[in-house]
Parts: structure tokens; sequence; C-alpha cells
């Protein structure tokens, strides 16, 4: 190697451990998918029995194992037409599709060819992936949550999603944050549409009772709205400019 090769390679060889030290830390990820059941109102009981007696072993088993995240079972309260939800959580979209083939298999193994109550009584859905971005607890480790659940589905400019994201994460995850404790929420979410509907933004609220809920959401709009000064809110506002609100009976959660 010649004298200036050689003093190139020096000089590259003491820069690297300078680009290594600058260089960020991946962030953990963590995305759900969310399958939206419209359902009939008669038949809800038997669905949900078949999903506590069957579905719950075999996804409970995949959080024990690794294959997700976590996993549950909602039932509507109050809102829109979806009756019920049933989702799990994994590091990827990748690992999402994996373990619904790998749950789907030992679901069919189970319940054999033959339409069961879930086939029955919810017959159409549609579904969603969606994408932590902010939150009371961390992609890799949520907080537990309580028995009601709040969903706010958004839709906002796709220019301008990415800001209403910092929005949340900088200026409003404090005022949420003031909202977890004893008779307040139990956990809050902010998440973004990866695949599925027109919602782009998924609010989450969970409290131990809708009377909780309510008032901390009530709170929570009134920090942010009632005196008409946040200019934060305000851009929000011009981002999201519509929404849709749903309440949930959480019937089954792991973890």
């Amino acid at each position: 190697m010649n004298k200036f090769n050689l003093l190139i390679s020096f000089s590259v060889s003491l820069l690297l451990p300078f680009f290594a030290l600058g260089a960020e830390p991946k962030q953990p990820e963590m995305y759900t998918y969310a399958t939206y059941f419209s359902c009939d109102v008669v038949q809800e009981k038997a669905v949900d029995e078949l999903v506590k007696s069957t579905y719950a072993p075999v996804y409970d088993a995949a959080v024990k194992d690794g294959t997700i995240a976590g996993w549950g079972w909602l039932a509507h309260h109050t809102g829109g037409e979806w009756r019920r939800i049933l989702y799990h959580a994994a590091p990827s979209v990748d690992g999402l599709f994996a373990a619904q083939k790998k749950m789907g298999k030992k679901l069919d193994a189970v319940l054999g060819v033959n339409p069961d109550a879930m086939a029955k009584g919810c017959k159409t859905h549609v579904d969603n992936i969606w994408q932590f971005v902010a939150g009371s607890g961390s992609a890799a480790k949520s907080l537990p949550r309580g028995k009601a659940a709040l969903s706010v589905y958004m839709e906002c400019s796709f220019e301008g999603e990415e800001n209403a994201d910092e929005i949340f994460k900088t200026h409003f995850s404090p005022i949420y944050n003031a909202q977890i404790g004893k008779g307040k929420l139990t956990s809050w979410g902010w998440l973004s549409h990866v695949i599925g509907g027109k919602y782009r933004r998924l609010e989450t609220l969970s409290a131990e009772n809708y009377s909780d809920l309510l008032k901390a959401r009530e709170s929570i709009l009134d920090s942010l709205y009632q005196d008409g000064k946040n200019k934060h809110a305000a851009e929000f506002s011009k981002i999201c400019t519509s929404h849709v609100d749903y309440l949930w009976d959480i019937q089954l959660e792991t973890p």
C-alpha cells in the first residue's frame, strides 16, 4: 500500500468511531393488526363465547412464545357500525402476517372447516394496520389498560399528518400523561395508519370505567382548546379535520 492510500485508510479509521457515536440507536417499533367486525347483534354472545373458549388459548400461547406482543377482543358499547375488534401486535408488519398465519392454522385445526359462530355471527369485516407513535407506555412495553376504552378515528391531511404526530409527541403528550392515575386514565396511545381505510390516525384512551374515561377526556380537551389560545392545538385541528368516536368494552386482553 502506498503512502497516500495508507494515509486515507488511517484517516477513515479515526473518523469511524465518531460516526458511530453520532448515529442514533434504532427505536423499537410496534404494529397492530386490527380486524373490525360487523356482526349480528343476536349472535354476538355466541361469538364472544367462541373467542373466549377457542381463540383466547391460541392467542395467549402466541404471546407466551413470543409470536405476538399482545392481543385483545373488544365489544361495541357506543359508536358506529363496527361491533367487535380482534387485534394482535408485533414489532413488524411481517411479524403480524406470520403470526396471523401461524395462529390461523392452529384455529383451523380446532374449529375445522364448517362455519363456526364467528363466521355465522360476524360475516363482514375491515382490516387496518396501525403503528405506535406515542403513548403512556412505549413501543416495547405498554401500560395495562382498563376495562373501558375510547377510540377516535381521525381523517387527516396526508401532507400534514407527520406534523400532527410531532405535535402529539411534543406538546400533547404531557397533557395526556397528566391524566394517568387513579380515577383517571389507565393508558393512552397515538397510532399512525399503515394499511387500511380512510382513517389516517387513531387516538386510544382507556380507564377502569366510562365515568373516569369521559371525565379525563373532557379535561384533556379543555386543556387543549378551551381558551382558544393553544397554537399547537389550532395547528393540529387544521391537519386532522374530522373524526369518528367509538366506546369499547375490553372483554379480553393479554398482556
